[in-house]
């Protein structure tokens, strides 16, 4: 009888069933299928500790990472809507708790675990993630930037707190006792899910007002920003460590107060503000002077002011008693300038009366050179020069030559005397002057044609 075994191991062409095996072969995807319900069904609940790994956040929103330890490591997805639930920052080296399931991913032949919630694992990784962002933000320059100075005493102080809790009633009594202001109140959540979020979009939005004078709204934008809460512990403030709170505190253009938590509490919201406070009621002590203080000491500043413009009276009275005491009488003073205006007086009245002799003296003499017969003759000289320039005038003016029948020709257009015949031909018009009138005539090749003039009686000359 033959084994039915030989040939069990023996390698085929063309795979067969075989004696005593009724188990039909599994497909890879079969085979996937039953393993993964398999360990979902063996681990549906777990929570595992391990430290961050190759954390990536897909466009999608979903979160993928690996979690390990010292001996293994486990690939971890979280999908958008427990990712976006994170109370926290989540980094590579961070050591955290995830609780979700385990499954496997038949494309990669892996399993892996879907985590639905993740949590710092103490408070040993939360002092580790906050040094880890204190480091990153520090080394960006965001802690290192100038800080704004605190107004002397601001008239709008915005407020990002919770509403209802002791905060904002210790920070409006301490501003009531210290230096009456206008609070605005941002209400936020300071603590849990959502607050970093709301705590950030608070800064921003103080920071997004119109200053006063660029814009028409009607809340005055704030001159100081206090963020401020309570104490506790490090996890209760964790909100105010998040990175989006540390980047709106540091942006603001409005000079910021961090007052979170108690004296020995350290947020990184402190590092980024223009100024940090011990605690809320500090904060305000901060924000405003106070005011009866201002009020004495402007009365003291009026007293001094008050006393130095007396003293300075006082002063400049008994100076000008020194001066009047050393100062000469009047009468030394104007006597010689009286003495000197006297003589020049009298030495005046001397003088016109000299002025007067001498103008006496000069019109005798004038009135000698001009007796009647002296004037005649130079009359009668004068006249004979004249008769014989009148008579020397006569006799050169050609005009009155035209008398005894010459006649005078002149170019039209000029008026100039035509002196040649080729002149007049030059002048092509020309008006011959008459004794009784003037004739316009026209100079052609052979001589000249009259044509229409302007006086009467125009002889024929042509």
């Amino acid at each position: 009888m033959s084994d039915p075994f030989d040939d069990f191991d023996t390698p085929r062409l063309v795979a067969e069933g075989r004696e005593g095996d009724n188990a039909a072969p599994l497909s890879v995807g079969e085979l996937s299928m039953k393993l993964k319900r398999m360990v979902e069904g063996e681990f549906g609940h777990v929570r595992l500790r391990g430290e961050i790994s190759g954390y990536k956040r897909a466009a999608s929103g979903h979160v993928y990472l690996c979690l390990k330890d010292a001996d293994a490591v486990i690939d971890g997805v979280m999908w958008r809507g427990a990712a976006a639930a994170i109370p926290f920052t989540p980094q590579d080296g961070i050591e955290v708790v995830a609780t979700g399931k385990l499954t496997t991913y038949p494309g990669r032949s892996k399993y892996q675990i879907v985590i639905e919630r993740m949590e710092l694992a103490g408070e040993g990784a939360l002092m580790a993630l906050f040094e880890r962002l204190r480091a990153q933000l520090k080394a960006e320059g965001l802690f290192d930037q100038p800080k704004k100075k605190l107004p002397f005493a601001p008239l709008t102080i915005g407020v990002v707190t919770s509403p209802t809790g002791a905060v904002i009633r210790d920070i409006l009594h301490r501003l009531a006792d210290r230096f009456p202001s206008h609070v605005l109140v941002w209400p936020v959540k300071v603590q849990g899910d959502g607050a970093a979020a709301e705590v950030a979009a608070a800064v921003r939005g103080f920071d997004a007002m119109a200053p006063e004078g660029e814009g028409d709204g009607p809340v005055r934008r704030p001159d100081l920003v206090i963020v401020a809460r309570g104490g506790g512990s490090i996890e209760d403030l964790w909100a105010f460590n998040e990175e989006a709170v540390v980047r709106a505190v540091a942006a603001c253009r409005i000079p910021v107060i961090s007052a979170v938590g108690h004296e020995t509490d350290t947020t990184l919201c402190d590092y980024a503000a223009d100024m940090r406070a011990p605690t809320p009621t500090a904060a305000a002590e901060m924000a405003v002077p106070v005011r009866a203080e201002l009020a004495n000491a402007i009365a003291t500043m009026g007293l001094r002011a008050e006393r130095c413009a007396l003293r300075y009276h006082e002063r400049g009275g008994e100076r000008l008693q020194a001066l009047v005491r050393v100062l000469p009488k009047r009468d030394a003073l104007l006597g010689p300038q009286r003495q000197k205006a006297d003589d020049m007086g009298a030495r005046l009245d001397r003088a016109l009366e000299r002025r007067v002799t001498l103008a006496r003296g000069v019109l005798d003499r004038a009135a000698g050179a001009l007796r009647p017969a002296v004037l005649e003759r130079k009359l009668d000289t004068l006249r004979h020069r004249l008769e014989g320039a009148g008579k020397l005038l006569d006799a050169v003016n050609p005009d009155n030559l035209l008398q005894r029948g010459y006649v005078r020709v002149g170019a039209k257009a000029s008026g100039k005397v035509v002196a040649s015949a080729a002149d007049a031909r030059a002048a092509g018009a020309v008006t011959l002057h008459f004794r009784d009138g003037t004739v316009d005539a026209r100079v052609e090749r052979g001589g000249a044609k009259s044509y229409a003039g302007d006086k009467p009686e125009q002889p024929d000359l042509f």
